[in-house]
């Protein structure tokens, strides 16, 4: 994934959500219920208030389930706030972790990129 720098199109995604390159090869590749699950709790108070979420899917390959963790970074020193926090009782996503960022964009909306195209 760290093949993807900076973005060269955006694609929206429902939800509000707009993919960078890197975002929308995962969600063609298999991970669009990743992108599915960021777009469905937008709405929810905590993270919508975020201007700035840290997503991270870490996943037990063994198990085949996974869970879901957003957070605010943490911010001027202090530790990460979780936000939302998903356990998936079944996935075949391929990787142990995955992280993406979510961050609102004047314009453009909640924009979703790995962390190679920050």
């Amino acid at each position: 994934m760290a093949q993807f720098t900076g973005t060269t199109q955006y694609y929206r995604w429902f939800g509000g959500l707009v993919l960078t390159d890197g975002a929308q090869f995962l969600a063609r590749n298999g991970a669009g219920w990743l992108m599915d699950v960021l777009a469905s709790v937008q709405s929810l108070p905590a993270v919508r208030a975020e201007e700035r979420q840290f997503w991270t899917l870490s996943v037990d390959l063994e198990q085949h389930s996974g869970v879901v963790v957003c957070t605010d970074g943490g911010k001027s020193g202090q530790p990460e706030r979780e936000l939302y926090r998903q356990e998936i009782e079944y996935t075949d996503f391929p990787l142990t972790e995955i992280k993406l960022f979510a961050f609102s964009e004047a314009g453009l909306g909640r924009v979703v990129l790995l962390p190679s195209e920050y």
